[in-house]
């Protein structure tokens, strides 16, 4: 089964790594680490971010390094974009409101 770059971010554990691994490349043990949970469990939270390329894979001798891919991401934030003038003009909208309401406590 394909899955796809949202199903894969709807995971909070999913999204703590890729938060990790952007700063770095890490290892599946040094990732591990980070979660209360075991390296199995990690290894396939790996499994599937690789499988949907959000990240990839380095070998440096014997240990895999897991890097951001961050083209993949940017499909992520195309997607998030057509919300984005939505949510703006809604705070705007509010700000107008909460302005309306400061100016009329004052007088």
């Amino acid at each position: 089964m394909r899955r796809d770059i949202f199903q894969a971010i709807a995971d909070p554990t999913r999204r703590a790594i890729l938060v990790l691994i952007a700063a770095q490349a890490m290892t599946p043990n040094s990732l591990a680490e980070h979660f209360d949970t075991t390296r199995q469990a990690v290894s396939k939270h790996l499994r599937i971010l690789t499988e949907c390329e959000l990240v990839k894979q380095e070998y440096q001798g014997r240990e895999i390094y897991y890097q951001l891919e961050i083209n993949k991401m940017k499909e992520v934030d195309k997607w998030v974009e057509q919300f984005r003038k939505i949510w703006e003009d809604r705070f705007n909208q509010l700000d107008k409101v909460l302005s309306t309401i400061k100016k009329q406590k004052k007088c």
